[in-house]
């Protein structure tokens, strides 16, 4: 059966009409749209306590706390905001009058696009709420980057996609894929993207974080998701910025583990040529959400979501950072992680997949500018290929970049990339490796 959707005003008013639901609004940095739209919905009395927007810093810190990284768009300062805000409610409104109302804080912190067009415009929402009176809370937040081309439009999708959330927080909460699918309703394709989101406390004791940040890529909200080593989501710029990056690809279904014995040298070998500080490294494993290249990065629906979320904390449990993709090609992971201003990039990946690429039978027509494209996309960015060898079994011989089949219509490019470093072999390798491989 097909879930219902209710425009933004129908939302906002049924929460209004609920009269369990009572709480606060704190925005800063797009204006109280979230709470515009509770009002404009008409008998808000009953859902609002407070609304508040501290814009100046020094209001601000004195409220929720000085932020020590000087950042006030940012998932810490959003976790103060809650904090005080639910704190307040929990300790200033008691008594009969409330002893039924199950009570919650709405925060974001946003920035919008500016008067010159030259800044990023994101921001941090969430929600703290309770499902029971004088229940322990749960929480839930998320990362946006606002796309539209206009303040005024960015405005609009941030109160939007606010009362979605405090719909979904009620109403979908038992339903992780309805909650995560319904924070796009009324929202125009292309006018936002959630790269990370984040839930915990009792409502959500059965859901997997991970799990939950790939249905964000399954349904097109985001390109990929970032894991610590914990197995909690990141922001990417977060762990990324300025640092020198260097990723192993794997298949999710992949039996094995990576052959980790090569991806030291690869490190190794990214470390040593590239002239990278060991204290500014990142080393990331990515995981990979198709088992097959394709000629785009579509990601079925039907995939094992549950087999990629327990691949990818396999690999958080080596003491790796994870990234989960639908990049089946180098160069859209390079595009990907350009947006996170790195200093480098080496990208480790098997010689099969430089094969597929540099061969033309494997593409339909419009080979050359396919081709083109993807090098311009991949070696513009300040990335390198490092490539893994392979033992072909039929030949008994180690397949390298020097004896790898080439198609002729790609042999320049691929012998320009190759003499010009931006493509080279891992070296140094045992016999073990290659089998292993």
């Amino acid at each position: 059966m097909e879930r219902e959707i209710l425009d933004t005003r129908r939302k906002a008013l049924k929460i209004n009409l609920n009269p369990k639901i009572y709480g606060t609004f704190a925005e800063i940095g797009a204006g109280q749209e979230v709470a515009r739209n509770f009002f404009t919905a008409g008998a808000a009395s009953g859902t609002v306590a407070k609304t508040m927007s501290a814009y100046d810093m020094t209001f601000s810190d004195a409220i929720y706390g000085v932020e020590e990284s000087g950042r006030y768009v940012s998932q810490s300062r959003l976790l103060k905001m809650l904090n005080h805000e639910f704190g307040l409610l929990t300790e200033r409104l008691y008594g009969e009058k409330y002893d039924d109302r199950t009570f919650f804080a709405f925060a974001d912190t946003v920035t919008t696009l500016n008067y010159n067009k030259s800044n990023d415009p994101h921001g941090w929402i969430g929600l703290r709420f309770q499902l029971e009176p004088e229940g322990e809370p749960n929480e839930i937040f998320f990362h946006v980057r606002l796309l539209d081309t206009d303040a005024a439009l960015q405005q609009n999708v941030l109160g939007i996609i606010g009362v979605n959330l405090v719909y979904a927080a009620f109403y979908y909460n038992k339903d992780p894929k309805t909650m995560i699918e319904s924070l796009a309703d009324n929202l125009t394709v292309g006018s936002v993207e959630i790269d990370l989101i984040s839930v915990s406390g009792p409502a959500f004791h059965n859901i997997n974080n991970i799990l939950l940040n790939l249905y964000l890529i399954v349904k097109d909200f985001s390109d990929a998701a970032i894991f610590d080593a914990d197995g909690r989501p990141r922001l990417p710029k977060d762990l990324l910025y300025k640092r020198d990056i260097m990723i192993l690809r794997t298949k999710y279904a992949q039996k094995s583990n990576p052959n980790f014995s090569m991806l030291n040298k690869a490190v190794d070998q990214f470390v040593r040529t590239e002239n990278v500080k060991e204290e500014n490294l990142s080393v990331l494993i990515e995981v990979l959400m198709s088992n097959v290249l394709s000629a785009n990065d579509a990601v079925n629906e039907d995939i094992d979501l549950e087999a990629v979320a327990k691949r990818a904390e396999e690999m958080c449990k080596t003491g790796n950072k994870v990234i989960v993709s639908n990049f089946a090609r180098h160069n859209k992971l390079a595009k990907y992680l350009d947006h996170c201003r790195p200093k480098s990039v080496g990208i480790s990946t098997n010689i099969n997949n430089l094969k597929f690429v540099f061969n033309s039978t494997n593409f339909g027509e419009n080979y050359s500018s396919q081709l083109l494209n993807y090098v311009s996309d991949m070696f513009s960015k300040n990335v390198k290929l490092f490539a893994y060898p392979f033992l072909d079994k039929q030949t008994n011989a180690v397949i390298t970049t020097t004896n790898m089949p080439v198609t002729a219509d790609a042999k320049p490019l691929f012998d320009f990339l190759i003499i010009n470093g931006y493509i080279t072999d891992i070296k140094d390798y045992s016999e073990d490796d290659v089998k292993t491989v």
